[in-house]
């Protein structure tokens, strides 16, 4: 596809979507050669918000398939629609059709049920296709999802083979809970987000909640910084440095002080054992003497 790297700039810039330069090179590069992009990188980093901004810049769909344990062919690409299927042969019963000209009308595309990566196949313009959490999914799966992205095609007993109208972007998403097989990471051009830095992280900040004190979003975004090099379950995603930063505003806060932090961290951690963590690190995350 005809598109510049100061076109992808641009278009990041006005989905307000703060980035670097290796980020926009890796999404010029992914459109441009129209390879599969795999963002990989600890939750909460950014990954999945980055689909969406790719749908927003492109001007198109977002097609989303999460994958989880245990996610199969049936949930992904496609499955029957047996109510409906059940019912129209009764009809035909009824009205004495044989099962040849039966077959004909049930196994048509009227009684298929999509799945994401068969409507992204056949969407009748350019989507973006986010598989979400790749790693999660059985090893099993991911044989057949390289299957599929090779030719964007699909074959259906019923029906023939179909083949992709429009070739989807498509970006897949890892947290690295497991090792990704070989086969799937020669046919991807790679990029490992990361969490930003805390200035980086407090210009989000001034994007989303404009409403914050300049001082005190820096504040915020330097004290989720040390909390992400605490050995904790769950590191705070962007998401939540957010949600504490509308907290913040909602209480009133102009400063972070020891006690405000304590009664607001639920805002970022979500597991007790984290909380009892950092609450006995607050001081020393703030840069303040004893427990001011």
């Amino acid at each position: 596809m005809e598109v510049t790297l100061e076109q992808v700039r641009a278009g990041l810039r006005a989905a307000r979507y703060v980035t670097t330069p290796r980020v926009e090179t890796a999404l010029f590069l992914a459109l441009v050669l129209e390879k599969p992009l795999l963002a990989e990188g600890p939750a909460g980093a950014g990954k999945t918000e980055l689909g969406k901004v790719l749908a927003h810049m492109l001007d198109t769909e977002l097609v989303r398939l999460q994958c989880y344990e245990g996610l199969d062919e049936a949930r992904a690409l496609y499955e029957w629609n047996y109510q409906k299927q059940l019912l129209r042969i009764h009809a035909d019963q009824v009205e004495h059709r044989g099962w040849e000209e039966a077959s004909s009308h049930v196994f048509s595309r009227e009684f298929l049920l999509e799945r994401p990566l068969l409507r992204a196949i056949t969407a009748p313009r350019r989507i973006v296709l986010l598989i979400d959490e790749v790693d999660k999914a059985d090893p099993e799966f991911e044989a057949f999802l390289l299957e599929v992205l090779s030719d964007f095609q699909v074959s259906i007993p019923e029906l023939g083979t179909v083949r992709a109208v429009e070739r989807p972007v498509v970006l897949l998403t890892s947290n690295r809970t497991r090792e990704l097989s070989e086969a799937l990471l020669r046919r991807c051009l790679h990029l490992f987000v990361d969490f930003p830095t805390p200035e980086t992280e407090a210009e989000i900040v001034a994007l989303k909640v404009p409403e914050l004190d300049e001082r005190l979003r820096l504040q915020v975004a330097r004290f989720v910084a040390g909390l992400r090099k605490l050995d904790l379950k769950k590191a705070p995603s962007i998401a939540e440095t957010l949600d504490w930063a509308r907290g913040l505003c909602a209480l009133g806060v102009r400063e972070l002080d020891a006690a405000t932090v304590r009664r607001t961290l639920a805002l970022v951690l979500k597991h007790e054992e984290d909380l009892r963590k950092a609450e006995s690190r607050v001081s020393a995350l703030l840069g303040t003497p004893g427990g001011r």
